[in-house]
């Protein structure tokens, strides 16, 4: 499989996780390793340097690359400042931007979220925003240095699948950055979906974390993700709105 690259850092699996909603932080590691991730998203104050038993960062793995994200930030400024506070915690130089004051379907505000990416990109952060898919904000995020772009499918949380489909193949066909759905997938086959459409690669938290195996789960999605991308590489058949038969129809029993 052909590898993803993000900043400088080259990826074998194109599925990413979130850390949330897990019913004990010991269930991780083995979700990690199922999943095959090799990048994984955290929120600050799940950090705990003081609580060996709290500290999320406990149960993964040192090779895995931490994404630390903003999320409660509902301004720019907020998001800046989780950033530095996640990077001085030890979580490195990988941010994520959520910067979300809706608090009924939890949209991120991409003005805010600009302007958040660049004061972070100028201060070497590898910074990933979560957007709503708009193409000019996109490009307006690319511009002020951001290392790919992480379209939400649905509204946080809510296992819907890709209802941004449309907006994303766009950001797909005209953005040079990586597109990173986020947000929304809740089965493997919305994961497939999104990689079959071209999107570089997928974030899921909670279609693994809510489902009754997370273990399998994981695995359910790696293997999915792993298959849209094939199927993307080998390039689908062309739709068409008549029927056109796989095999001849005349000339047989005559």
């Amino acid at each position: 499989m052909d590898k993803l690259q993000i900043g400088s850092t080259e990826l074998e699996s194109r599925l990413l996780i979130g850390t949330g909603k897990y019913s004990s932080n010991e269930i991780l590691p083995q979700v990690i390793e199922s999943s095959g991730t090799q990048v994984v998203t955290v929120a600050l104050r799940r950090v705990d340097i003081t609580s060996s038993e709290e500290n999320i960062l406990n149960f993964i793995d040192k090779k895995i690359t931490l994404l630390p994200n903003t999320s409660g930030a509902r301004t720019a400024e907020e998001a800046v400042r989780i950033a530095r506070l996640a990077q001085a915690a030890g979580c490195g130089n990988w941010i994520k931007i959520e910067v979300i004051s809706d608090n009924k379907y939890l949209l991120p505000d991409n003005y805010e979220t600009i302007k958040a990416t660049e004061i972070l990109a100028k201060e070497g952060f590898v910074v990933l925003p979560y957007m709503n898919p708009d193409l000019m904000d996109a490009k307006r995020m690319a511009d002020a240095g951001a290392a790919a772009v992480m379209p939400l499918g649905a509204p946080i949380g809510s296992n819907r699948g890709i209802k941004t489909k449309e907006m994303v193949r766009i950001l797909i066909d005209e953005m040079n950055l990586p597109i990173i759905v986020d947000a929304g997938l809740g089965a493997p086959s919305h994961a497939a979906e999104a990689m079959e459409m071209g999107a570089d690669a997928v974030l899921v938290n909670t279609a693994i974390a809510s489902s009754g195996d997370p273990v399998a789960m994981g695995e359910a999605f790696k293997l999915a993700t792993e298959a849209g991308r094939k199927a993307y590489l080998s390039r689908l058949g062309p739709q068409r709105t008549v029927a056109e038969a796989s095999s001849p129809l005349t000339g047989f029993l005559r």
